[in-house]
């Protein structure tokens, strides 16, 4: 754990001083890798950990995009709207997750996915509070551009930087090892004493909680927000993949597959504008296919042995 929070430790050391060393692309490229670094160790705790099946990381970051933009919309400052983000993600997650965690498979799978939908409907209903279909403009601020762009770099780094160390805390504790054996075998898991609901309503909270986190804080960066934006079913399909890309079920391979689809997305998309979805997926697809552990099981020793045999 200890060497775990150190390269925790370095990580923010090379990258406080990023935002003054580059320009505003730049900056807005590195915070949205960012945002999905954060979101992909967010589903990590419940679809990593315990291995279910969770598609309703858009649910969470929907619902705590509205609830960090109504608040900002009634006089709270942003940094008040996210915890508050936060705390609504956390009671929705605790709610939600005492009932479809009851739920196996590809029921429970079904049941995530839903979520958002019903959270959106309800959305594009509540014209009063939600602003409906025309959706939510954040009260206007007077700032200079890349100091702005330097402000959300710093908050979605900050957004990072929670989730990973919940990860490690997680990763080295006696709930880690819950939601491993859970992941192994429930049933066995609960014969041997291990208390699965529990264990799994907490991953599920602690993942609807930073999930609901980073929409708050996205909705201060964007500052506007509508329903078919923050309740984007990519942004329930990004995390998976690039979990399952970086390596399911580890500390940093939600942040390393994070990293490699944003550079694959950027290298596809420079280079084949027209057809730069169906190649992209084809080249995850291919690298799951031929690197099921992700990318976290590669090392140069391995690299090294298959090279000298």
């Amino acid at each position: 754990m200890r060497r775990n929070f150190l390269i925790l430790l370095i990580g923010l050391i090379v990258l406080a001083p990023v935002p003054f060393l580059t320009d505003t692309y730049v900056l807005r490229l590195g915070t949205t890798a960012l945002m999905y670094v954060s979101l992909s160790l967010a589903w990590n705790m419940i679809g990593g950990f315990a291995g279910y099946p969770s598609f309703g990381m858009a649910a969470f970051f929907g619902l705590g995009a509205y609830a960090s933009g109504i608040l900002q919309v009634n006089g709270f400052a942003g940094p008040v709207g996210w915890i508050g983000a936060g705390l609504v993600g956390l009671a929705f997650a605790l709610a939600l997750g005492a009932v479809v965690l009851r739920l196996r498979g590809h029921a429970f799978a079904i049941a995530t996915l839903v979520v958002a939908e019903v959270l959106k409907e309800i959305t594009n209903a509540w014209n009063s509070l939600t602003g409906g279909g025309m959706g939510l403009n954040m009260p206007y601020q007077k700032m200079d551009p890349i100091a702005g762009a330097r402000i959300y770099f710093y908050a979605m780094l900050a957004c990072a930087t929670i989730s990973l160390a919940a990860t490690i805390l997680v990763a080295g504790s006696k709930l880690g090892f819950a939601l491993r054996t859970i992941k192994q075998n429930e049933d066995a898991a609960s014969m041997v004493g291990v208390n699965t609901t529990t264990a799994k309503v907490i991953a599920f909270a602690l993942s609807g909680a930073l999930g609901a986190l980073v929409g708050g804080v996205y909705t201060s960066w964007i500052n506007f927000i509508e329903p078919a934006d923050v309740y984007d079913p990519l942004f329930s399909i990004k995390p998976i993949v690039m979990v399952l890309l970086g390596g399911s079920g580890t500390v940093f391979g939600p942040v390393l597959g994070a990293a490699a689809f944003l550079l694959l997305d950027e290298i596809v998309w420079r280079n084949f504008l027209e057809t730069h979805t169906g190649i992209l997926g084809l080249v995850i697809v291919l690298l799951i296919l031929f690197l099921p552990k992700g990318l976290g099981s590669l090392s140069w020793p391995r690299l090294l042995q298959r090279s000298a045999r």
